[in-house]
Parts: structure tokens; C-alpha cells; sequence
């Protein structure tokens, strides 16, 4: 017999020919359903993870060890408010959490080097791209208020000298009885939760909700002319100008949602 090398013998031979009787020659693996949303990642435990990006340091070990992608998460509060995980635990100051998610593939953002005291990067943001200190963070939080909350005594300090780093939303006084013409439920549409609600909350700062959906804070413009926490772009509307509102309009670029009490 021709002696056979190696390749050609296993031209000739069929693989199965190696496979124990009794093992099938095809791999199976478990079966478990695809998630509705599948291939994104699931939306509530991307929720879930910027939620506790802003102080449960165990949860959030949890879950990026479990998915190591979820350290890039963001949501969206409303308004197109969004919040990744390391901008929750930026504007919070919580460096562990924030440690955590970059070790883990986190973006490092100008928010985050402010928080934890990384000058010479929050230097380098500023001399790239002048006037980059006057971006806002998530909800509107100011650059400066996330090197306060790192307690980054020398990024402050440089923050502070170049100014507008901590430029505040515009937010008129209203009287107690405008208020009041202003708390009530707005409906937008037949469904149960097609609600938008105005109420205040425990710091007496007016708010605004979708029924079942977080708080969002409202800063007045005057004449009744507000723009939800996050998003400065968007305006929402009451009318009429004076005493008990029954309209709320809401205007987000060519989206325009009328809600009547």
C-alpha cells in the first residue's frame, strides 16, 4: 500500500470516522428565545444600568460583568435628556462606579475627566475645541458642577478662571397663584398612559411626567414658555397666558404634541 501523508488520509477518511459512537457529530446548543429587541440590548437593563451608575456600586459589577457592553449604555430621561452610566456617576462624583465603567470600556468624556480631576485632559478638551466648557451635562448639569462633585479642587479652580463653565438655565420666578393655574393633567391622546403631568415636587420645583415615565424638572423662559431638564432645544407651552391653563404644547424640532385638560 502507498504510504499516505497526513492531509491526504484525511481527504479520504470522513471526519465522523473520529467521533465516539454515540456522540452526534453536530454541536447543539442550548436554545433559549431571542429577546423581542434582540440584537439591541435589552431596554429596561440598559435603563437599569445608568440608574445605578449614579450609586450602587455592587448592581453595577453585576450587570457589566454579566455584559461588559452595558458600561457604554445611555437612556434617554425624556426630551431627549440621555444619560450614559458614566455620565450618572459623573455628576453624582461617585469615582468608584466611575472606575468601574471605564475599566470596563466606558467613553471618557470631558464630564468624567472634570469628576475625577484629570486637568491636563479636561485642558486638552477645552484647547481642541474652545468653549467646550459651556456644553451641559446630562440634565443640564453644568461642567463645573461636575468638578464640584469630584471635589476636583484644581480642575474648579481652572474651570472657573475660564469661564463659562457653569452657565445656568434660564428660570423665572412664578407666582403661587400662576403656579397653580398650571398643575393638572394633560392629555395628548385615547390611551391610559397618554397623560402628561404637572405637578411639583419635593424641593417645590415645577415638573413635568408622562404618566408611569420619571419627573422631568421645568425651567421658565416667562410667559409660561418652559424647557424640560436636558434638553434646552425643547419648549413646552401653556396656554392661555394668564390664569388656568388648559393647553400644553410641546415642541421638539418638526415634532409638535398637543395636550388638552
Amino acid at each position: 500500500m502507498d504510504e499516505l501523508t497526513r492531509r491526504r488520509f484525511l481527504s479520504v477518511v470522513p471526519a465522523a470516522a473520529f467521533i465516539p459512537a454515540g456522540i452526534s457529530a453536530s454541536v447543539h446548543l442550548p436554545e433559549t428565545p431571542a429577546p423581542a429587541a434582540f440584537p439591541q440590548q435589552n431596554v429596561e437593563r440598559v435603563r437599569e444600568m445608568v440608574a445605578v451608575s449614579h450609586g450602587n456600586v455592587a448592581r453595577v459589577k453585576e450587570l457589566v460583568s454579566a455584559s461588559p457592553a452595558l458600561a457604554r449604555a445611555a437612556w434617554d430621561w425624556g426630551y431627549g435628556d440621555w444619560e450614559t452610566a458614566l455620565g450618572a456617576a459623573s455628576h453624582v462624583g461617585n469615582k468608584e462606579i466611575a472606575a468601574v465603567l471605564l475599566s470596563a470600556g466606558a467613553h471618557p468624556t470631558i464630564f468624567s475627566a472634570a469628576m475625577l480631576g484629570q486637568l491636563e485632559a479636561v485642558k486638552a478638551f477645552v484647547a481642541a475645541v474652545p468653549g467646550i466648557q459651556q456644553t451641559r451635562g446630562p440634565h443640564g448639569i453644568t461642567l463645573l458642577d461636575h468638578a464640584r462633585a469630584g471635589e476636583s479642587v484644581e480642575v474648579v479652580k481652572y474651570l472657573e478662571s475660564a469661564g463659562g463653565a457653569d452657565v445656568r438655565y434660564p428660570n423665572e420666578t412664578l407666582s403661587e397663584e400662576s403656579v397653580s393655574g398650571l398643575l393638572g393633567t394633560y392629555a395628548f391622546g385615547a390611551g391610559p398612559t397618554e397623560r402628561l403631568i404637572v405637578s411639583r415636587n419635593n424641593r417645590g420645583m415645577l415638573v413635568v411626567k408622562r404618566d408611569g415615565e420619571p419627573d422631568r424638572n421645568l425651567f421658565h423662559h416667562g410667559a409660561r414658555l418652559f424647557n424640560p431638564s436636558g434638553a434646552e432645544a425643547v419648549r413646552l407651552q401653556f396656554e392661555p397666558a394668564e390664569g388656568r391653563a388648559t393647553t400644553l404644547l410641546v415642541v421638539d424640532g418638526p415634532l409638535q404634541v398637543r395636550a388638552e385638560r
